[in-house]
């Protein structure tokens, strides 16, 4: 009896322990969401903890409580925006009847993607290039770089199967270069370039029958 009352306030204690780490992590992306516009904004070198919390609803004790540093928070912050990112295509992926149909679809998004979110995009690319500084963040941001490379093969591989063909290069070598044109043309978006956009779904438009 002893035995069974020590089990059943072990699973209760668990129990807690997992709802109070679901708690936290929820907090933690609320802050996180809460910190993207100033970090989209000003950039990993610029921003630091205090400046996130000025420009937010929560004081600057509240994101030292959840997080540890300024690089914890970021790579909470890429990580959960990059986790939506990679399903942005999924479903034009999965409704998509013919090669036209999955390329304007994917056109669409992507054209979306970059006037609407070129901050974040920003942000990205900003903490990709400090990983070949920072340590801290080579992990995280080589974690994301493989879910955003299998995203870019799920849309291959869908435009290649309505050819009956497959996709003419690796996971790799195509994630390269469609990542290639995206950075070139948010450059030239962020520059105020307004072709840049048009010149991207283009250039795409183009390239897709040739390399799937």
């Amino acid at each position: 009896m002893a035995r069974q009352v020590t089990g059943a306030a072990r699973r209760v204690a668990d129990a807690a322990e997992v709802l109070r780490d679901e708690k936290f992590n929820a907090r933690r992306i609320e802050l996180a969401e809460a910190a993207l516009e100033t970090l989209g904004e000003l950039g990993f070198a610029r921003t630091s903890l205090r400046e996130i919390a000025q420009n937010s609803a929560f004081t600057h004790g509240v994101f030292h409580y959840y997080f540890s540093d300024k690089l914890d928070l970021i790579c909470c912050c890429v990580r959960h925006y990059k986790a939506k990112c990679v399903t942005r295509y999924d479903e034009v992926v999965a409704t998509a009847t013919s090669r036209d149909e999955l390329t304007e679809g994917f056109l669409a998004k992507l054209a979306a993607t970059l006037q609407n979110e070129a901050r974040m995009h920003r942000l990205w690319y900003d903490l990709r290039s400090q990983a070949m500084f920072e340590a801290a963040f080579r992990k995280d941001v080589l974690e994301i770089d493989k879910s955003l490379e299998a995203m870019i093969w799920r849309i291959a591989s869908r435009y290649a199967e309505f050819g009956r063909k497959r996709p003419a290069s690796s996971p790799a070598a195509l994630y390269a270069l469609f990542d290639g044109l995206f950075q070139s043309a948010l450059l030239k978006h962020l520059a105020g370039d307004k072709a840049a956009v048009p010149e991207l779904l283009d250039e795409v438009r183009r390239l897709l029958p040739t390399v799937c």
